[in-house]
């Protein structure tokens, strides 16, 4: 199994390893038919790779986090402390915000003022958080959705169409009212009194 050489992401590799890279390179530039035995050897090599990448990410952790506890141990830990800063240098750490202070106030030490001269300059570009820093994500936008109809006006917010009424029901006819007795059989006008035959009178009886 390749094995993590030093903190700058080497690997150490054994002559059956070497030899199966070499075969898989071939392959690689120029593609042939290859054997079972072949191909099983070459997804070996590739899982042993990743377990050792993985292995050299988790050495570069504990390094950067034994430089924090050197940091934060200062003044008394000087000699640690700058030590490991310059082997996390060499295996690519970006110095941040407080390993540029921890240089700026160890200056006087010829090592320190050597550590912070291959720092750079402390610039804005500079001064970044440190790996062991918690980063800080910006809140995930707000996913967008088409309108339809195209795009409606800044001013005016967009509205949602008026729900039209619901139809009203038409009006009942009206019942016809029932008939009164009176109305069904009307009452009839008295006939006028008959007028007096010609020639009757009235005779008052003598006493």
């Amino acid at each position: 199994m390749p094995t993590p050489y030093g903190s700058r992401g080497g690997m150490a590799f054994g002559a059956q390893e070497l030899r199966v890279l070499r075969r898989a390179l071939a392959l690689a530039l120029n593609p042939s038919p290859v054997s079972a035995e072949e191909a099983q050897d070459c997804l070996r090599l590739a899982d042993s790779l990743d377990e050792a990448m993985r292995e050299s990410a988790r050495l570069r952790a504990f390094l950067v986090a034994d430089l924090a506890r050197y940091r934060a141990a200062l003044p008394g830990t000087a000699t640690g402390y700058l030590a490991l800063l310059d082997e996390a240098l060499g295996a690519g750490h970006r110095p941040g915000a407080d390993d540029l202070a921890a240089l700026g106030a160890l200056r006087g030490n010829p090592a320190a003022a050597a550590l912070l001269t291959r720092c750079g300059p402390a610039t804005p570009r500079t001064l970044t958080t440190s790996t062991t820093a918690t980063v800080t994500l910006p809140a995930a936008r707000t996913r967008l959705h088409a309108l339809p109809g195209g795009r409606q006006s800044d001013k005016e917010p967009a509205r949602k169409p008026a729900q039209k009424p619901a139809p009203q029901p038409a009006p009942a006819a009206p019942k016809r009212p029932v008939p009164t007795p009176g109305e069904v059989f009307p009452r009839r006008k008295p006939a006028p009194p008959a007028p007096p035959a010609p020639g009757t009178g009235h005779h008052l009886a003598a006493g």
